[in-house]
């Protein structure tokens, strides 16, 4: 537009330096310079713009090549997500919990009352129901001793799957069996283990047990005489339905003729155990087995003696509708007494010559749940175990059979709150025919948190 109007000035003064009447033609060529030279300057400061013009787009250019190729900024550091339960500490999430159980009981023993202070009055022991003693009358205990608490950690740490849990109650023999002015108990820890990928090394059910199957009781077991029941330290590798595991080794002794059980502690080899886990829409299904070495040492008498021991095990939970189910556990085996009905048998007895021989086991229960309403719900358990004895070694005072049968309702007003009752029969008869037996009824109430 500048140089247009320049152009336009420029002929309006040669269109005057010619028309007629202009009165000096001095005059309008020096109007004619004049205006020439305005053009020129003008074209020179339109050709300075034109040329910083184009060193400002260069310069941009330029900018836009840096952003191009310089490095691209790290991407932003992941903050792991906050657990949805539980806290964080590095990089495992950790949480907490348990239950208050308080317990009231009432229980009649026909064969006389075990002291203040036994476990037996707490929580079902087959091998501890009294036989021989003075019938009293009914002994009433109340205790919140099943109440527990655990903690666990998981987490990933140098790319593996790392946990831990550590699990404590006060479920054993009490401080003193003095009440008067307080009811003592001791924290006895139930599980301590780290769990390493498929790796468990550390205190925890043993691999031949099946806790899924374990009927809902308000006894501390509930089906004590039939059931796989050990916690011990182990080292348990698992592998889809596949779990095998080496284990704490124990053998528990009769003496020759009957006696004390011995508790040897001599064994130079672990328990070995394998399992085998299905679930199906109807129910789940485990087999499990175990072989271990049994042993006993003692130089005093010139005692030197193993045997083997073994077992077998079959348990299920099968659906009944869609709420109810049924609970079934058959083991057997020689030399597992130990590790079945809380050590009702002894594993081996020491016949004449100093030798170990293996005490043969059968034992099993079966229990039926119902849910009759919301939060209503009962089972009906009964429970078995038959030990096979050789009376010429061991004696006529050892046990040879024990049974129980449980019925009890459970109501949950709230979340994790339980409340229920449960009435219990159970014997004990030994090998000479003498027995004596329990009834029992259990008031509780528990709250999980």
């Amino acid at each position: 537009m500048m140089i247009k109007s320049s152009l336009a000035a420029g002929c309006a003064a040669a269109a005057l330096l010619l028309a007629p009447g202009v009165a000096s033609a001095q005059d309008a060529q020096a109007a004619l310079e004049a205006r020439i030279a305005q053009l020129e300057a003008e074209l020179n400061a339109l050709k300075s713009e034109v040329i910083a013009a184009r060193t400002q787009q260069a310069a941009q250019q330029q900018d836009i090549i840096r952003l191009e190729t310089r490095p691209a900024p790290p991407p932003p550091v992941q903050q792991a997500a906050a657990p949805s339960d539980g806290f964080r500490i590095g990089d495992h999430t950790v949480k907490f919990g348990g239950f208050v159980k308080v317990d009231a009981s009432a229980s009649s023993y026909s064969g006389g009352d075990p002291i203040n202070g036994d476990a037996l009055r707490e929580f079902h022991i087959p091998g501890s129901i009294p036989i021989g003693g003075a019938d009293e009358d009914t002994a009433t205990d109340f205790n919140a001793r099943q109440t527990r608490f655990w903690l666990t950690t998981d987490g990933l740490v140098g790319g593996r799957k790392v946990g831990t849990r550590l699990e404590m109650d006060f479920q054993t023999l009490p401080g003193t069996a003095d009440q008067r002015t307080t009811s003592p108990a001791n924290p006895a820890l139930r599980r301590a283990f780290v769990t390493i990928d498929n790796w468990l090394i550390g205190q925890e059910w043993t691999n031949f047990q099946n806790t899924a199957v374990l009927p809902e009781s308000a006894d501390f077991i509930g089906a004590a005489e039939g059931t796989v029941f050990a916690r011990q330290v182990q080292v348990r590798y698992t592998r889809g339905p596949f779990s095998v595991s080496v284990e704490n080794p124990e053998t528990t002794v009769t003496p020759f003729g009957g006696g004390a059980r011995v508790i040897a502690d001599d064994n130079s080899l672990p328990d070995f155990t394998a399992r085998y886990a299905v679930s199906r829409p109807w129910g789940d299904l485990q087999f499990a087995g175990l072989l271990r070495q049994l042993k006993y040492q003692n130089p005093a008498t010139d005692i030197d003696s193993s045997a083997t021991g073994w077992g077998l095990s079959a348990s299920t939970k099968i659906k009944v509708g869609s709420k109810d189910d049924v609970r079934l556990m058959v083991t057997g085996g020689e030399g597992i007494g130990r590790y079945v009905g809380l050590n009702f048998s002894n594993d081996a007895v020491l016949d004449a010559s100093g030798e170990l021989e293996a005490i043969g086991v059968v034992a099993g229960f079966a229990a039926y749940r119902h849910v009759w309403a919301p939060g209503w719900r009962s089972s009906l358990i009964w429970s078995a175990q038959k030990v096979d004895n050789d009376t010429t070694v061991t004696g006529l005072a050892v046990n040879r059979s024990a049974q129980s049968i449980h019925a009890n309702l459970i109501w949950s007003p709230v979340t994790a709150f339980d409340v229920g009752a449960e009435l219990m029969f159970a014997d004990r008869e030994i090998e000479s025919g003498a027995s004596g037996d329990m009834t029992r009824l259990i008031l509780f109430a528990k709250y999980g948190f």
